[in-house]
C-alpha cells in the first residue's frame, strides 16, 4: 500500500499493489482488512517525524508492525543547506494553519516546513509578506531524495513560482522589519484585540510568574476578558493547554481570534458562561487564574471542587474584593501582594505620574 506517487516509483514486480486514499484516514480501515497477510506500506523518508507512522501504529496492535525509517525530509533539506537541524525548527503544516509560526518570526528565524501542497507555498509566502516579513529567503524544495528533486529560491514578497509539486518542503530564513515578539511574559498589550477588558503587561507579567506554568499543564482562566492571560500560559511550551471562561460573548469571539492569531486555538477552550456554573464538565485544572467575577461563591466552590496542589491566583481591584481576598488569605494561607504601578504621562508643558487602580494579587496552593 502506498500513495500513487509511491507507487508510480517502484520497478515492475508480481506483488499486488493497493493506492493509499486520500484522505488519509480512509487508509486504515482498508489495512486493517488486510489483517493475516504481510503487507508493507510506502512512506516517505522517517514516518514517526510529522508522517503516517503515529496513525498506522495507533490503529495496529504492538508486534503487529515493523518500521524500517529512511532520512526524514528534515534531514535532506538540510543536507542540501548545510543548516544544523539543532538549531532549526522543524514543523509539519500540512493540516495546521501558518500562524503556528508567528511567535517564532523574528529576523534571523530558520525553520524548514513541511506544506500540503504546492499551492501552499504561495499562500505561505503571502502570509510571511503580510506579517512584515516580506524579505525573507524562501528555499522551495521539491521531491527531496527522489529522481524529480528540484531546489529553487526565492523571497516571500518576491514569490512568483510555478508548478511547485507535491511532496514539498519549505526552508525559511527570516528578515524584515515584523513585529516580533518577545519571549519573557508580559506581551505589549497590542499583540492582543481588546476594548479595553485586559490584564495590562506589567500585572500580566506579575500573573503568569504566581501562575508558574509547568510542562503540559492546564489553566482555567476566569474572566478571561481579552485572553490574554490564556494566550501567554499557552505560548509558554507546546504541551500546554487553557479553557478561559467568559460571560459576555462578544469577548469569548474576541478569545478565540486572538488565540488563532498565534496559532494556538486548538490549545485552548473558550466557554461563554459564568463562574462557577460554567465550570461543570471541564478538564482539571494545575493552575486558575481569577481575573474577573471574584466573588465569595465563586472562592468556596472552587475550594470544594479544586484537588490539593492547585495554584490559584486572583486579582483584586475594588476595596469589597480586597476585603475578600484578606480575609481568604488569612484563612486559606499563601501569600498577599499589592501592584500599585504608574506611568509618565503629559501634565501640560512638563510630565507627571498617573496611577493606574492598584491591583492586590492573591497566590496560594489548594
Amino acid at each position: 500500500m502506498a500513495p500513487e506517487r509511491h507507487l508510480g516509483l517502484l520497478p515492475p514486480s508480481a506483488e499486488e499493489r493497493i493506492a493509499w486514499p486520500v484522505p488519509f484516514a480512509d487508509g486504515i480501515p482498508m489495512l486493517l482488512d488486510l489483517r493475516g497477510r504481510k503487507v508493507a506500506v510506502l512512506a516517505s523518508g522517517d514516518p514517526f517525524w510529522f508522517g503516517a507512522g503515529t496513525v498506522i501504529a495507533r490503529a495496529l496492535e504492538p508486534g503487529e508492525w515493523r518500521a524500517f525509517p529512511g532520512p526524514s525530509t528534515f534531514s535532506l533539506a538540510a543536507a542540501r543547506l548545510g543548516w544544523g537541524l539543532e538549531t532549526v525548527l522543524c514543523t509539519g503544516l500540512h493540516a495546521a494553519p501558518f500562524q503556528r509560526l508567528r511567535p517564532h518570526l523574528a529576523p534571523g528565524f530558520r525553520a524548514i516546513v513541511l506544506v500540503r501542497d504546492g499551492a501552499a507555498v504561495g499562500d505561505l509566502a503571502g502570509y510571511l509578506a503580510e506579517e512584515g516579513f516580506g524579505p525573507s529567503r524562501l528555499t522551495v524544495m521539491e521531491a527531496l531524495g527522489g529522481p524529480g528533486e528540484r531546489l529553487r529560491e526565492t523571497t516571500a514578497e518576491g514569490y512568483t513560482l510555478e508548478s511547485v509539486r507535491h511532496p514539498v518542503c519549505v526552508a525559511l530564513d527570516v528578515t524584515g522589519d515584523g513585529h516580533a515578539m518577545s519571549r519573557a511574559s508580559g506581551c505589549e498589550d497590542d499583540w492582543f484585540e481588546h476594548d479595553g477588558q485586559i490584564t495590562k503587561r506589567p500585572v500580566r507579567a506579575l500573573a503568569l510568574s504566581a501562575l508558574a506554568p509547568r510542562r503540559g499543564e492546564h489553566l482555567w482562566d476566569l474572566g478571561s476578558g481579552s485572553g490574554s492571560i490564556s494566550i501567554e500560559w499557552l505560548l509558554t511550551g507546546a504541551e500546554a493547554t487553557a479553557t478561559a471562561i467568559e460571560r459576555d460573548a462578544t469577548r469569548a469571539e474576541r478569545i478565540t481570534r486572538n488565540a488563532t492569531r498565534f496559532g494556538l486555538a486548538h490549545r485552548i477552550q473558550v466557554k461563554t458562561g459564568a463562574a462557577p456554573e460554567a465550570l461543570d464538565g471541564l478538564d482539571p485544572p494545575d493552575a486558575v487564574f481569577i481575573g474577573g467575577g471574584l466573588s465569595e461563591p465563586l472562592l468556596t466552590d472552587l475550594w470544594a471542587r479544586l484537588a490539593k496542589g492547585v495554584r490559584v491566583v486572583a486579582h483584586a481591584v475594588t476595596l469589597e474584593s480586597e476585603a475578600l481576598l484578606a480575609r481568604w488569605q488569612s484563612e486559606a494561607g499563601g501569600t498577599l501582594l499589592r501592584i500599585a504601578l504608574s506611568e509618565a504621562t503629559p501634565l501640560g508643558t512638563r510630565r507627571g505620574w498617573t496611577s493606574a487602580y492598584p491591583v492586590v494579587q492573591w497566590r496560594v496552593v489548594r
